[in-house]
Order: structure tokens, then C-alpha cells, then sequence
């Protein structure tokens, strides 16, 4: 996998709504804190446009896209939100002048989409927080991205967890919104390399509708050849009745393999939202003492 060039001081980046539509404050908020990390923060001619629930309509957001991934000043893109909308149009780009100036790509939730077409091309990107959710995010978790996209790359320690399954593995990176990879099984956009390390992750979803999609992929044997799997934040999950927790419910399916699983990873659709490179070759070391989590390409 190619790991896109850290930035620098100085550096132009893009702000583009390939989802859904934003308000004008979220915008100005990131335009202010890429300032502080000494960007210049450029916003898409449409990152404020709305077509419904969209920010503009489909050409209007692939406009904004190919514009990003092609200007060669613009050395990294952050999406601006979620929700809705990134399936719609990932396929209708041209990557070709992207993959040959690769840059780093930032988001997550609907973004998810976006990361995996990024692995099916070779080009690593991070799932981490966007200009809507940088005034709830935590001042580490966001020194954390800032530190990443200019080549501080770190390690993560977390403490045990009653659900972890132990075991040290070496494999690729890969996921991001459980909802997101359920919809691209099977698709053009499904991660090319079937023995990662798989991260998930999800929000406002009935617990029912977690337990079927898991099982879905459990069926499509999307479980059984992975070499371990990082559990994320499952927020303001709907529908209690089912008698489950959402980490219960993963902790039930995975009784059956073997590989090191961590459960309890500061990210996903909460205030500690910390970076992962996805694409990238990790150590997970999964103990009685905890997890170790190290980027092995830095």
C-alpha cells in the first residue's frame, strides 16, 4: 500500500461535501482550526450546495471530488460530514491522476465508502474526524490527526477489556462504518485483501439490524479468514428490547476463531474519535495487559 506524502506547513488542503449537506458553521470552524495547524484550507465551489438531503446534486459533488483529487496543489482532502451520498458517486470519478499524486483522504461514517475504494487502488487514508464533528471532538483526538497528517505517527496503548481475545498479529488495516462495509460486500469496492485486520464501527443503529448484518457477513464468511478485528465505538444504539449490548452481540459472534480481538477503540461516532490509517500494515498485540496498537510502515 502507497502512504501519501505527510503534509507541511503551508500546505493547501480541500474541504468537499461528498454526502450529505452542512451548514456554513461547521465549515467555518475547520476553515479556523486547519488555519491554526498553519493550512490553507480551500472549500469546494459546492460544499455548501443542497440538493435535498445532498450537498448539491450528484455532478455538483463529483465536481468538487475530481477537483480535489486533481489539483496537484492540494495536497489533502477532508470530507466535510457523513450521512448519505459517497455510494452514489465514488464509482462515476477518474482516479487516474489521484493515484499517480496520491493525497490523503480524511473521514469516516459515509466516508467508509471512500477508504475502500482507496484499498482496492493500493493508496492508504484515515479514517478520522470531520470538519462537522471537530467542535465535539477531543482536543487529543484532534492533535492526534493533526500529528498523523504531518508524519507524527504513534502508537496506541488501550487498557484490557472483559471481551478482548488475545494473540499478536502483523496484517492490513482495513474498515470503517459496519453499516458502510455491509452495503459494499460483494461490490467493486469490497476490500481486495481477505485475511486484514478488520476495525468497525457504527451509530444510531437498531441492535437487531447490527446482529443481521453481522450474521449476513458471518454467512458470507467475512469473518472467518481474518487475522483480528478492532471493535470501535457503537453509539446511540436504537431498539434495547433485543436483550443484547452491541459489543455483546460481537463478543457472542466471534466465540467461534481464534485471532486477537480489541474491543473498546476510541473511535467511531463519539468525542474520542483517534485516527487509523487505513491500508496500512499493523501490529496488533492483543493481552492481559491490554492493547498495543503500532503503524509498522511509519
Amino acid at each position: 500500500m502507497f502512504r501519501p506524502p505527510y503534509l507541511q506547513s503551508g500546505d493547501k488542503v480541500a474541504l468537499v461535501s461528498p454526502a450529505g449537506a452542512i451548514d456554513c458553521i461547521y465549515i467555518e470552524q475547520a476553515v479556523n482550526t486547519l488555519r491554526s495547524w498553519d493550512l490553507q484550507p480551500v472549500v469546494g465551489e459546492n460544499a455548501l450546495a443542497v440538493h435535498g438531503y445532498f450537498a448539491g446534486n450528484d455532478e455538483q459533488r463529483i465536481h468538487d471530488m475530481q477537483w480535489a483529487m486533481d489539483d496537484e496543489d492540494i495536497r489533502a482532502i477532508f470530507c466535510t460530514r457523513g450521512g448519505y451520498g459517497s455510494m452514489r458517486i465514488v464509482e462515476q470519478l477518474d482516479y487516474s491522476i489521484f493515484q499517480g499524486n496520491p493525497k490523503w483522504l480524511v473521514g469516516f461514517s459515509d466516508i467508509t465508502v471512500f477508504h475502500s475504494k482507496l484499498n482496492t487502488l493500493g493508496i492508504e487514508s484515515l479514517h478520522a474526524p470531520m470538519p462537522k464533528s471537530f467542535g465535539n471532538t477531543t482536543p487529543d483526538a484532534l492533535a492526534r490527526l493533526r500529528d498523523f497528517l504531518f508524519g507524527q505517527v504513534t502508537s496506541y496503548h488501550l487498557p484490557p477489556h472483559p471481551f478482548n481475545q488475545e494473540g499478536i498479529v502483523e496484517a492490513e488495516l482495513t474498515g470503517g462504518n459496519l453499516t458502510l462495509l455491509h452495503c459494499v460486500r460483494s461490490t467493486t469496492l469490497e476490500c481486495k485483501h481477505q485475511t486484514p485486520v478488520l476495525f468497525i464501527e457504527d451509530v444510531g443503529e437498531n441492535l437487531y439490524s447490527i446482529d443481521r448484518m453481522l450474521q449476513s457477513l458471518k454467512l458470507a464468511g467475512k469473518f472467518e479468514h481474518l487475522h483480528g478485528l478492532i471493535v470501535g465505538s457503537f453509539s446511540e444504539m436504537k431498539g434495547n428490547n433485543f436483550g443484547r449490548t452491541a459489543e455483546e452481540i460481537i463478543h457472542d459472534l466471534l466465540k467461534d476463531y481464534a485471532y486477537p480481538v480489541c474491543f473498546g477503540f476510541p473511535a467511531g461516532h463519539i468525542a474520542e474519535n483517534y485516527p487509523l490509517i487505513m491500508g496500512t500494515t499493523i501490529e496488533l498485540a492483543v493481552t492481559a495487559e491490554g492493547t498495543d496498537i503500532h503503524f509498522t510502515n511509519d
